[in-house]
């Protein structure tokens, strides 16, 4: 197996050159499907949550989903960038969101991690409880796990909550 890999530096500083873009590309000649794999450090803006769904559309188109999965995905990460830029790092321009997607021939991953404070995973209202029915938040992680395939959350040590998204590839 051969596999190309191109990465742009790392450039690690205390001012606002924190990692700014890590992008690994990695490509199996010999697969139908190629495995492909891209990583980001974006900014806590709106700009970047545009920019991470169209990435992951991207690598999804590439691996041969179809229009409603497109969908699906485009929506679930759109979701959960504004999770992480929204509440978890509270817009700060300190702060990065990690990003991450990659497929291969079984599954299509996504890793969303942000750098706040995190909370308590438990304590998640249900949206379709008669109470909630018509608050106009709150239905982000719902809507993440009715699309996805898998989803898991998870608490960073010293701060911040990662969330996985999976989809998993069907024989096209």
């Amino acid at each position: 197996e051969r596999f190309l890999t191109f990465a742009t530096p790392v450039i690690y500083s205390d001012d606002t050159l924190w990692p700014r873009i890590l992008a690994v590309l990695c490509m199996r000649e010999d697969s139908l499907q190629t495995p492909e794999t891209l990583e980001r450090f974006l900014d806590s803006t709106l700009e970047s949550v545009d920019s991470a769904e169209e990435l992951a559309v991207g690598v999804a188109q590439r691996a041969g989903f179809d229009e409603d999965d497109l969908v699906r995905i485009g929506m679930a990460v759109r979701e959960s960038m504004v999770n992480a830029v929204v509440h978890g790092n509270r817009y700060n321009s300190n702060k990065k969101v990690r990003f991450s997607v990659a497929n291969n021939t079984e599954r299509f991953t996504v890793r969303i991690a942000d750098e706040g404070d995190g909370f308590d995973f438990s304590r998640l209202p249900d949206p379709l409880s008669p109470g909630n029915l018509m608050r106009t938040s709150g239905r982000g992680i719902f809507l993440v796990r009715s699309f996805m395939d898998e989803f898991q959350i998870r608490h960073l040590e010293p701060a911040g909550t990662e969330v996985t998204l999976v989809k998993y590839m069907v024989s096209k």
